[in-house]
């Protein structure tokens, strides 16, 4: 039976004897959460403001995730996918009909967001076509297929060969789709914001023309919405401002509040491209992670969590720029990137871990929030208000 008692050195130096150094050494040895607070081992406090990297979208311990794994899992646990179970019908139905695609589109469940891209890759190929246009910043994963569309090559390099023909082009530039997508083109894949490469919307009028480009030339629009949706924006789909019907969506991350589950949803005739041994999970639409997710759905719905996304963003966007050391803010909703005035985002986030705050900086001069949907104002309020004096520890000089 495991424990948290002993010191984080104690844990991190049997973390790092025991576990691939796949991301390095961790920061924090957590013990416990709840709501937008979690504890380390040690019994220090800290606001969380990465919430699992846009996972934890009802925060830790909400009551009403424990309650439906809780119930699910005191029902009927694993069933394989040799047969179908409530929860798993119901969630499909229910975010068909958050994207406006019930009776048009189908879903196919796995276990996250790379195995989400993963099985929408698989289904472009099946259009007959193999080349696909990904942006140039993207992250859609991991895995061999996930990593053969993300464009960071520190990822790339240690496993090329990578699978597939993929053309990379600016994100944003509209010129440059238009050249690259031919007749040969399976699909184009893209996020309506790039978290990992620091909170990038796409500019005003980009997915609509992405839409036309693909429209005309019989390719799929893919949209990756893995750390996007769920509300994540203030909204359920980021793209959805835009009016932009795509062919593929493809979420994870706030799905299921923490428990591990993806989703790509396909509509129209995309939603028939894949036939029975074409692709398949063990794991995916589990009915307890099902469950997991229907109470997500619930709570974002019934707490007015959309709304408050919006409102605690705003709070959070305003109250952080009015320090002159922060340049630029980017997002919507709780999905917000801060560009500094210098490259100090790593000394940025260790002030915050200090002064009680979890933070996340995934370039040199961004620092990423996203914390659980839950935050309240006043807890937002505390980062607003300690915010100087982390600029001010980390070494942060204004321009």
């Amino acid at each position: 039976m495991s424990t948290n008692a002993g010191s984080a050195q104690a844990w991190q130096e049997r973390y790092a004897a025991s576990l691939m150094n796949t991301f390095g050494a961790p920061k924090l040895v957590l013990a416990r959460g709840e709501g937008s607070r979690v504890w380390d081992v040690e019994g220090n406090e800290y606001l969380d403001f990465l919430g699992g990297i846009a996972v934890n979208s009802l925060g830790h311990a909400h009551p009403a995730l424990v309650e439906a794994v809780t119930a699910q899992l005191s029902t009927l646990g694993h069933t394989s996918n040799f047969f179908a179970t409530a929860p798993q019908i119901e969630l499909a139905e229910k975010l068909l009909a958050l994207l406006g695609a019930q009776g048009s589109g189908k879903v196919f469940f796995s276990n996250s967001g790379t195995e989400a891209n993963e099985a929408a890759f698989k289904l472009t190929r099946r259009t007959g076509r193999t080349h696909v246009v990904a942006m140039e910043q993207a992250f859609h994963g991991r895995t061999m297929g996930a990593l053969a569309l993300t464009a960071k090559e520190a990822y790339r390099t240690p496993f090329a060969p990578l699978p597939g023909e993929v053309t990379f082009v600016p994100f944003g530039d509209v010129d440059a789709l238009r050249a690259a997508v031919t007749d040969k083109t399976a699909a184009v894949v893209l996020e309506p914001v790039q978290g990992e490469a620091g909170v990038n919307p796409a500019p005003a009028g980009f997915l609509e023309a992405a839409r036309e480009i693909t429209t005309a030339s019989g390719a799929l629009l893919w949209i990756d919405e893995i750390q996007t949706g769920v509300g994540r924006t203030g909204a359920w789909f980021a793209h959805a401002s835009s009016g932009v019907v795509p062919d593929i969506v493809t979420l994870a991350k706030g799905l299921g509040g923490g428990i591990p589950i993806g989703a790509t949803l396909a509509l129209g005739a995309a939603a028939d491209l894949l036939q029975p041994g074409n692709h398949g999970t063990t794991f995916g639409g589990n009915p307890v992670a099902s469950a997991a997710a229907l109470a997500v759905l619930a709570t974002i719905e019934t707490d007015g969590l959309l709304d408050h996304a919006r409102t605690v963003g705003t709070q959070l966007r305003k109250g952080l720029l009015a320090d002159d050391r922060v340049v630029e803010t980017r997002g919507d909703g709780l999905l917000i990137g801060l560009d500094l005035c210098e490259d100090k985002s790593a000394e940025v986030v260790a002030a915050g871990f200090a002064a009680g705050f979890i933070l996340n900086n995934p370039t040199p001069n961004r620092i990423r929030l996203a914390p659980p949907l839950v935050l309240t104002s006043d807890e937002a309020a505390a980062l607003i208000d300690a915010w100087p004096g982390i600029l001010d520890a980390a070494g942060v000089v204004a321009p």
